[in-house]
């Protein structure tokens, strides 16, 4: 299974990305900027979606389509 960011690039697990747009986190208040880096994504089952921590929030789950390589 292969995940690929907006790009086209191929993701592996311990990647660091960069959001390509902001994203408002639900069941927070807490919006992430573009431009924002995640550091050690961790790929899941499904090959749109990357599980990372930003900014204190564990499990995170991120569509690969708004996500850059680093």
């Amino acid at each position: 299974m292969e995940v690929k960011d907006s790009t086209g690039a191929v993701l592996k697990d311990g990647d660091s990305v960069t959001l390509i747009k902001d994203l408002k986190v639900k069941g927070t208040s807490t919006t992430l900027k573009r431009g924002t880096l995640v550091k050690g994504i961790r790929l899941t089952g499904d090959p749109d979606e990357v599980e990372c921590r930003v900014e204190k929030i564990k499990g995170l789950v991120l569509r690969a389509e708004f996500l850059k390589k680093a």
